[in-house]
């Protein structure tokens, strides 16, 4: 753009702020924003603070020098990072009590990023106490930039790496006692201000949230103190009552974090296990905030002694910190569910150590706990005794219970399910219970179900022969959880065959009525096919019957698939001469539907927006095709081919009209997919039409799951003889409109799908037939296309192109391969390496470089000394510095991380390492 002035600039924010004309607003804010990216905006935004025209072109000006800083300091040469430091302190000095605090936030921001990157500002916290703190105008300020540092060591958008900073933290620890003394003194002096002593809270909350203090020497700290005063006090404000909590929740995941006491943990514990008072107080005030506040900090509390609290028990005694558990017992009694859920993730961090200790005796110390937490939920769960209908779909409420059914499956070995179940019954028996604390029982008993011992005769059969004779008049709630526990004792169902067919006469019924009924017949049902298969074979005729009535029944699109899928299950175990009618039958409900709509004909569908969307069909279809898995010997006609391919001309005339609609059309494929694994090879009279269908229909519409189809033509048919020449037609027909695509401005960025079916097609070539695949003119550009590849930081599409190298270069392939593999290596590792370190340094999260590491165990199988030069030079043509001056990655770390890679015995090695390494640019 061309060089603007700051009159066009501030013309600018003038209309974006104040023109009611919104073309112009939108035309303003574009400009605006180029303007941002422009190297022009430094001297502008630094001009428009000296000017202080207006408060929408000072906070526009800070914003932009913020941002300049935070994402483009490499713009700035060495020699301006002093110039503009200077200029910061300037504008931050003319700060005054009046000045807004988003112009403060934004340059304290700006000024606080600058002295994390620019390596030559020698001990920046030192500076700016020395030169703001006598000034009582700028406290506001200075607290503001002395939180803000300590909180911006970790920004992502900074790239400090860790080199940089270690010695930044080092500097800061270096520096917390003077901060520490300022910030006592700011609280001392700073008389009843209580946003000042908000900020002073949070201050010392960002420097132990980064480990400047060292925990013994702010044991008796004034703020620490203080903090405890707000939160024992029934009148703190809300600000000051979550800072206060912020501040002591800091300090306790420091501790755990650094295992470090020295007589603050124990001072810490001793007073929050006072703070109960405070919480009932809460509760009897019904201050909501507070109450959650208080919760979160007992749940950090006992998450933070929860290492010792299960180590140091022995088998007679338990850890003395147990006792915590009792005041999150407390909280989640609280009459809000919100208070309860605080502490969830608490018992699963819980559970998950007691369950990998495996210690019963251990154990048992936390089963009375365990079981006050069951019956606290339990309440928790109960509908308003005026509720009409079931939980409402998609509100807070339904949320809740499902995390309730979580934490109790993930708790309830400590207690025992069946000890729970029993449980749950007594209050059913109790008399004159309420229908809402008998549904909260069954909803219980629902979740502990599966776990039941299928021999369990005493309590279960009570159960399930209540359920099969409740009143017509109970509430629908209680109706629909009690069919929902049949479908989760389908284990015990099976165990116990005799109890199959009133249970399934129960949920036919229920499969007929209304209002969310049919739906849990439907799921229970599903699940009653899956486990109970031997014994549901006699009852296919009825399975049958079900399916034909199916649009019939009020059931959501999901329950009546997965419906199909329990009967398909069944079909699969009839014997040959049976399943393949009843395949064709269950079939023909969706074939023919979908063959009306395909030929343009609406009618007889019901008339209903669903029914006349081809997906609909698709998606049942294709769960049938999915779950009729016969048992066929490789002699023997499958069951399903004469099915399949009967109603391959159906689903090839949906290709044709649906090839505009990218949604419908990974249907489609989905269905072709498991019609291609239900049958195998037996699908070879389709596999001519459909490469030439699917080839032409790619030509003009790139939808990337044909290229996905392609794979599984592949994985199924490349062994065939006849078959490997087509098939590499095929990848070749594919590749000039896929690279076309791809070779765009950010086409792999824009198209990871595709990028992933592509590879994965690659992939399955070279698994299934990589001698011609590697004999091909096929396999030079798509090296080429895999090494732009590399850098893309998508999960599903990096892990496509990573797998594709691995297979590629794989060590123990045939002898008559090993030279051609040798020569990719040859001619393509030197720049595949140089890519793979770039791409970790720069571009993937770090839990992506797994991937990453194999293809570099694989390389070095072929050579170690080959990985070593390749690595040696991607190294050395990495940055040695960061845009703030200071060392990224030293000589030495540089031989060490090589050193490394080679060394490296398995995969997981090389993924340390070169995590490692990258947090040294991050």
């Amino acid at each position: 753009m061309e060089p603007p002035t700051a009159e066009a600039v501030l013309q600018g924010v003038f209309t974006l702020y104040n023109d009611p004309n919104n073309v112009a607003k939108e035309k303003a804010s574009k400009w605006l924003e180029e303007f941002q990216k422009s190297i022009h905006s430094w001297k502008i935004a630094d001009e428009l603070l000296r000017q202080k025209h207006d408060l929408n072109s000072c906070t526009f000006a800070a914003q932009t020098m913020r941002n300049k800083i935070q994402n483009s300091f490499h713009e700035l040469p060495e020699t301006a990072h002093e110039s503009l430091r200077q200029s910061l302190l300037e504008h931050l000095s003319h700060i005054t009590i009046e000045t807004k605090s988003v112009i403060v936030t934004q340059l304290s921001l700006a000024l606080a990023d600058l002295a994390l990157l620019m390596s030559s500002w020698q001990k920046p916290v030192a500076t700016l106490l020395q030169r703001f703190s006598s000034n009582p105008n700028m406290m506001y300020a200075l607290i503001e930039l002395l939180t803000l540092i300590p909180e911006e060591v970790n920004s992502r958008h900074l790239r400090l790496g860790a080199n940089r900073r270690k010695e930044i933290l080092l500097d800061l620890e270096a520096d917390s006692t003077l901060v520490g003394e300022y910030l006592t003194l700011c609280l001392i002096n700073g008389n009843d201000n209580e946003m000042l002593r908000s900020k002073i809270l949070k201050c010392f909350t960002s420097w132990v949230q980064i480990n400047a203090f060292k925990l013994p020497e702010i044991r008796d700290n004034i703020i620490i103190e203080y903090s405890f005063q707000l939160l024992s006090s029934g009148t703190t404000s809300p600000d000051l009552h979550e800072a206060a909590t912020d501040c002591l929740c800091a300090l306790l995941t420091c501790m755990e974090l650094n295992n470090s006491r020295g007589g603050l943990d124990e001072k810490l514990f001793s007073s929050i296990m006072c703070l109960e008072e405070a919480y009932n107080l809460s509760v009897a005030q019904e201050d909501l905030d507070k109450s959650m506040n208080l919760c979160r900090l007992f749940t950090v509390l006992v998450e933070s002694n929860l290492t010792q609290m299960v180590a140091l028990s022995d088998d007679e005694t338990p850890h003395c910190s147990i006792k915590s558990l009792g005041l999150v017992l407390n909280c989640v009694g609280h009459y809000d569910y919100e208070v309860a859920e605080i502490t969830f993730n608490m018992w699963y961090r819980l559970s998950e150590d007691l369950y990998h200790r495996n210690n019963y005796h251990l154990t048992a110390h936390f089963k009375p706990y365990v079981e006050r937490l069951i019956a606290a939920l339990y309440k928790h769960s109960q509908l308003d005794p005026d509720h009409d209908g079931l939980v409402e779909e998609g509100g807070s409420f339904k949320d809740f219970r499902f995390k309730v059914s979580e934490i109790i499956k993930d708790v309830i070995f400590i207690v025992s399910s069946i000890s729970c179940f029993k449980q749950m019954f007594v209050i059913l028996q109790s008399s004159n219970v309420s229908w809402e604390s008998s549904e909260a029982a069954l909803f219980i008993m629902q979740n502990v179900a599966r776990n039941i011992l299928p021999e369990e005769s005493e309590v279960v059969p009570k159960v399930v022969e209540a359920i099969l004779n409740l009143p017509e008049n109970c509430h629908i709630a209680i109706r629909y959880t009690s069919i929902s526990i049949l479908g989760e004792l389908c284990d015990w169902i099976d165990s116990n065959p005799e109890t199959l067919q009133p249970v399934l006469n129960f949920l036919l019924f229920a499969l007929q009525q209304k209002n969310g009924l049919a739906t849990a017949a439907a799921n229970s049902l599903q699940s009653i096919c899956s486990t109970c298969k031997k014994h549901m074979l006699g009852h296919i005729s009825g399975l049958m019957e079900i399916a034909r009535c199916l649009d019939s029944f009020d059931i959501q699109t999901d329950s009546a698939i997965g419906l199909l899928k329990g009967i398909s299950i069944i079909i699969g175990g009839l014997p040959p001469a049976q399943l393949t009618p009843a395949m064709q039958e269950l079939c023909s409900f969706q074939v023919e539907a979908l063959s009306r709509l395909t030929n343009g004909e609406m009618d007889g569908l019901d008339g209903k927006k669903s029914r006349s969307d081809p997906a609909f069909w698709l998606d049942r279809l294709a769960s049938i095709y999915r779950h009729v898995n016969p048992t066929v010997a490789n002699n023997e006609v499958n069951p399903c081919a004469f099915v399949i391919i009967n109603n391959w001309i159906v689903l090839s005339r949906a290709l044709e009209r649906y090839k505009n609609d990218s949604k419908i059309m990974e249907r489609i494929v989905r269905c072709i997919r498991y019609a291609i694994r239900c049958i195998g090879k037996q699908a070879m009279p389709i596999l001519e039409p459909l490469v030439e269908q699917i080839i032409t229909i790619y030509s003009g519409h790139n939808h990337s799951c044909l290229l996905y189809l392609g794979s599984i033509l592949v994985d199924e048919f490349a062994y065939e003889e006849g078959c490997t020449q087509g098939l590499l037609n095929m990848l070749q027909t594919f590749i000039e409109p896929t690279f076309g695509v791809l070779q765009m401005d950010n086409g792999l960025k824009n198209h990871p799908d595709m990028v992933d079916d592509f590879f994965r097609l690659a992939t399955r070539f070279i698994q299934r037939a990589p001698l011609q695949f590697l004999q091909s003119q096929l396999v030079t550009p798509i090296i080429q296309c895999g090494l732009l590849a590399c850098t893309l930081d998508h999960r599903e599409a990096n892990i496509s192109v990573m797998r594709f190298f691995c297979s590629l270069l794989r060590h123990d392939r045939a002898n008559d391969l090993e030279p051609m593999v040798q020569s990719i290596l040859v001619s393509h590792g030197e720049s595949l390496i140089m890519n793979l370190l770039y791409a970790s340094v720069f571009c993937l999260h770090s839990n992506m470089l797994p991937d990453v590491a194999e293809v570099f165990v694989e390389i070095k199988q072929h050579s170690p000394l080959q990985l070593e030069e390749y690595v040696k030079k991607a190294v050395d043509s990495l940055p040695k510095k960061n845009s703030g001056g200071s060392i990224t990655v030293t000589h030495e770390q540089m031989v060490q991380f090589v050193s490394n890679i080679v060394k490296s015995q398995t995969s997981r090695a090389t993924t340390q390492t070169l995590q490692d390494f990258a947090r040294l640019y991050r």
